[in-house]
């Protein structure tokens, strides 16, 4: 088998889709070629629709957005070949995350649902690919997330140090690469999720570049308050989370209970604080041993965040905050490539999860394998 794969990752932000052409050779990932391609608008908008106004969901929309969004994804891998000119045949399978419309881990029927239909993916583009990869761990009585800490201790992971790998994605979440302790990892809360939110409503961005918005804001001490109140953040692991709970109802809700109205700016300069508080608290709460070096490994899209990265450098400041490019993987890329990594171990019956973070009874194969069309 070659040992070339694509990863194909949708994150909460619903921008688009990065493509990863990964070599697994001895299953240590080298980043062959890349590709981001842009979310449709129509498509971005009707996902968009569904996490702020879920009680409008029509299950004709969703079954065309399902098999709309196995086209996207396909393109993106078909676009990525064509970029390097390496044939169809010459790739193992495709590990496809999908895009996360609800995430409802808890309760007496827990679920995780991910669409991207893999049945257009593997026919249009003549490629295995493996996806679904949540659902089983979600059977076995876990959180169906974070996936990515296995990977983690794969490429991050030093015997010598205290390393915690933070990946900022619209969910913000870590995984502690400890000595002599079992890895575990959960979601801290919100990453960007809720930020972008807000400059879309306020300003119609996608994003807030850099924080730069954020960063001429003040934060408004008793709306982070509130936003702390929030019983997720002391739930103890393992836990994971979604847009389904921190979206820009969830903002509104908040702003309203004040006396008097912050302005827009202002409540992004408090989002962005929440984030790094959050994550911050988290990150101080685990045990380390404090006779080894302390590394905080950062990956995702709020690694670009200028104003994220020196107020949490700020609070952090006996961790050694770094680039996981420092190690070897793009920042921008890590989640893509582990899902590239967590396809090749599904094809070889590996498991894929980590009880210790997780919850789940037991290590499992995940993924879902829908073999080549031809």
């Amino acid at each position: 088998m070659d040992d070339l794969y694509i990863g194909l990752m949708s994150g909460t932000s619903m921008d688009g889709v990065d493509a990863a052409l990964v070599d697994l050779k001895d299953g240590h990932p080298k980043i062959r070629a890349t590709l981001g391609k842009e979310m449709p608008a129509a498509i971005r908008e009707q996902l968009v629709g569904f996490i702020e106004q879920p009680h409008k969901i029509d299950l004709d929309e969703l079954g065309s957005l399902d098999t709309a969004l196995g086209v996207v994804f396909a393109d993106a891998a078909i676009a990525l070949l064509d970029e390097v000119g390496v044939p169809a045949k010459k790739i193992a399978a495709i590990g496809s995350h999908g895009q996360t419309v609800r995430h409802r881990p808890e309760g007496e029927y827990p679920f995780t649902l991910q669409i991207g239909d893999p049945n257009v993916i593997a026919t249009r583009t003549r490629i295995c690919t493996v996806a679904d990869f949540r659902r089983r761990d979600v059977a076995l009585g876990g959180q169906g997330a974070p996936l990515t800490p296995l990977f983690h201790e794969s490429v991050f992971a030093d015997p010598q140090e205290n390393r915690i790998v933070l990946n900022i994605g619209g969910i913000a979440n870590i995984t502690t690469l400890l000595p002599d302790k079992p890895v575990t990892g959960f979601d801290t809360g919100p990453g960007n999720t809720l930020m972008d939110a807000w400059v879309r409503r306020s300003l119609g961005q996608r994003c807030d570049i850099n924080g730069a918005w954020a960063a001429g804001g003040t934060v408004v001490e008793n709306l982070l308050e509130r936003f702390l109140s929030e019983p997720y953040f002391s739930y103890r692991p393992p836990k994971s989370t979604g847009t389904e709970m921190f979206n820009v109802n969830w903002i509104l809700a908040a702003v309203e209970e004040l006396d008097d109205t912050p302005s827009e700016q202002d409540v992004q300069a408090t989002l962005c604080e929440l984030t790094v508080r959050t994550i911050a608290d988290h990150v101080e709460a685990i045990e380390v041993g404090r006779d080894r070096t302390r590394r905080l490994i950062v990956c995702g899209g709020g690694l670009h965040n200028k104003a994220l990265m020196q107020r949490l450098a700020e609070l952090l400041s006996d961790w050694s905050v770094d680039s996981t490019s420092d190690y070897g993987v793009d920042p921008d890329w890590v989640e893509a490539v582990a899902f590239a990594w967590l396809a090749q171990r599904t094809l070889r019956g590996l498991p894929g999860n980590y009880p210790s973070v997780t919850g789940a009874a037991e290590s499992v194969v995940l993924g879902a394998v829908y073999p080549a069309f031809s």
